[in-house]
């Protein structure tokens, strides 16, 4: 039972980053639509270069290194938003 148990939460760990690849890409397309390519283009070219590895390591099945980056690619397409969000909000008066 217990090999059992344990043998499960290895594989879970291994199976692809199916919620991790759908979070990056829906960051991604959260900070196109604020237009985050003009306010943080290195950042945006990050997270799209970091989700176009992660799908082609999910391709080859190298699952871990796809996790990592696909996570990699939504913290930077995050971080990309909410520095757009920021350049288009109004700017308090002196």
């Amino acid at each position: 039972m217990a090999a059992l148990l344990v043998i499960a939460l290895v594989t879970g760990c291994v199976g692809a980053p199916v919620q991790e690849m759908y979070d990056a890409r829906q960051a991604v397309k959260a900070a196109h639509a604020v237009d985050a390519e003009k306010y943080a283009p290195d950042l945006m070219v990050d997270a799209q270069r970091l989700l176009a590895s992660a799908k082609a390591n999910v391709s080859k099945g190298e699952y871990r290194v796809a996790r990592d980056e696909a996570e990699q690619a939504r913290e930077k397409a995050m971080e990309a938003r909410r520095i757009a969000e920021l350049a288009k909000s109004p700017q308090p008066g002196p």
